[in-house]
């Protein structure tokens, strides 16, 4: 590729990405209302609120909304670099230079051998489709560290384990980045990473890690995969209630505890397939890292009893670095995304007093939400599957046969090591 032909491929992009981050900020900064409940009073108030107690030098102890691991506290106090401003408008500053950055590393690493803008675009298209919730919390930031996590790669796997550790510090899901990394180097640098800032906010701050017993003690919110037993149970005779417990709408009542236990069950299981997985792939392809990482989060995500409605900025970015590749097998998985992106739009904000109310919109909503990001994780670990573990065992001596286009940087060698002959990658290096 030109310098020209470069430069006209990002035209594209660049500009469909000012003309939807300018209409999410006058979303954000109420020039224009958006339909439904105020998703900005919680920059304003909950995290302000955060933001107040951290400067006293410690966590907010009394609040069971603080769920986050230490690291989080950051993130809550970063608008203080735009002192000029007030909170909440910094940090919706700060939540378009974290947007913005990741689209420049997905258009830089779009140009590199093998790869594709099509990345970029999917990251383009698929924030907007989440309305200004996703400028209205802190997630942008953390998916921010983790596409730069993903694209550090097998070229740079302590960068990449690093950012991984700092991630797991700040929101716990970007640990998951780690399951396809096969260098010892990466799963080190995570570790000491995370170490090293839990001891230091634990020895600094007291309360680092009081989110734990506040993450254990919630229920079933009313947008997960499990909420949809309660949704129909409703409708014949169920006597729980709803209500703002823990910082969401979620069921109380009886057999909650039942349903919850059956979303970590359920979660467990996921594990367990990525566990076997992990122990049965044998074919590590350069796109390999991020198709992984893309279907831990979207198991985790779908099984999980909480479904945020930012928690899908984590899915369109993970999307956006699968299809960054030229020979990805993730398109039908991330088009799932991004519908599932439109949809939690339509039930949150939107049409949400359907969802609270359980009626049929509303349910209608959660059941084609939710069956979008089932049928997306089933499909990522079909692919993923097919790509990387052989179909049956090699004779013992003989290697997988290649099955890269040199053109696509992905040869035999990029194969066995997660690697790309044009970023110096090599055998040896990976068993470093």
């Amino acid at each position: 590729m030109d310098r020209t032909d470069g430069t006209r491929s990002l035209t594209g992009p660049l500009a469909l990405w000012g003309l939807t981050r300018l209409l999410l900020l006058l979303f954000a900064f109420k020039v224009y209302v958006f339909p439904g409940p105020d998703v900005t009073s919680d920059v304003s108030v909950i995290y302000q609120g955060w933001y107040e107690v951290l400067r006293t030098g410690t966590f907010p102890l009394d609040d069971v909304t603080w769920q986050y691991p230490p690291a989080a506290a950051l993130a809550i106090v970063s608008p203080a670099l735009l002192s000029f401003l007030d909170y909440a408008h910094a940090f919706f500053v700060l939540v378009l230079l974290a947007d913005l950055a990741v689209l420049a590393l997905l258009c830089g690493a779009g140009r590199r051998p093998g790869r594709t803008v099509r990345g970029a675009w999917v990251w383009v298209a698929g924030v907007p489709l989440l309305g200004p919730t996703v400028y209205a919390r802190y997630d942008m930031l953390v998916t921010a560290v983790a596409v730069a996590a993903l694209l550090a790669g097998a070229r740079r796997p302590r960068l990449m384990g690093a950012l991984a550790g700092l991630g797991a510090m700040l929101k716990v899901w970007p640990v998951l980045l780690l399951i396809g990394a096969v260098r010892r180097r990466a799963w080190a640098a995570a570790a000491v990473t995370a170490g090293a800032l839990g001891a230091l906010f634990a020895l600094a701050m007291p309360g680092a890690f009081a989110f734990l017993t506040f993450q254990r003690d919630r229920g079933t919110e009313i947008e997960s995969l499990g909420a949809l037993v309660f949704h129909v149970a409703r409708h014949f005779g169920w006597d729980g209630q709803v209500l703002l417990n823990y910082g969401s709408v979620e069921f109380l009542g009886p057999y909650v505890g039942v349903v919850s236990t059956a979303a970590l069950a359920l979660s467990g299981i996921a594990f367990g397939w990525l566990l076997l997985w992990r122990l049965s792939a044998t074919r590590f392809l350069p796109r390999t890292l991020a198709d992984a990482a893309f279907v831990a989060v979207l198991m985790f995500t779908a099984t999980s009893r909480v479904i945020s409605p930012q928690y899908m900025v984590w899915l369109v970015g993970l999307a956006a670095v699968c299809l960054g590749f030229r020979r990805t097998g993730m398109r039908v998985p991330a088009a799932l995304v991004l519908t599932a992106s439109l949809v939690t739009t339509l039930e949150f904000p939107l049409w949400f007093s359907h969802v609270v109310a359980g009626d049929a919109l509303g349910v209608t909503l959660l059941f084609v939400r939710n069956g979008l990001l089932v049928l997306a994780a089933l499909a990522a670990a079909r692919e993923l599957w097919h790509t990387s573990v052989p179909r049956r065992p090699d004779p013992p001596g003989r290697r997988p046969a290649p099955g890269g286009d040199p053109a696509d940087g992905e040869t035999p060698a990029g194969e066995a090591a997660h690697g790309d002959p044009a970023d110096g990658e090599t055998p040896a290096e990976e068993a470093a």
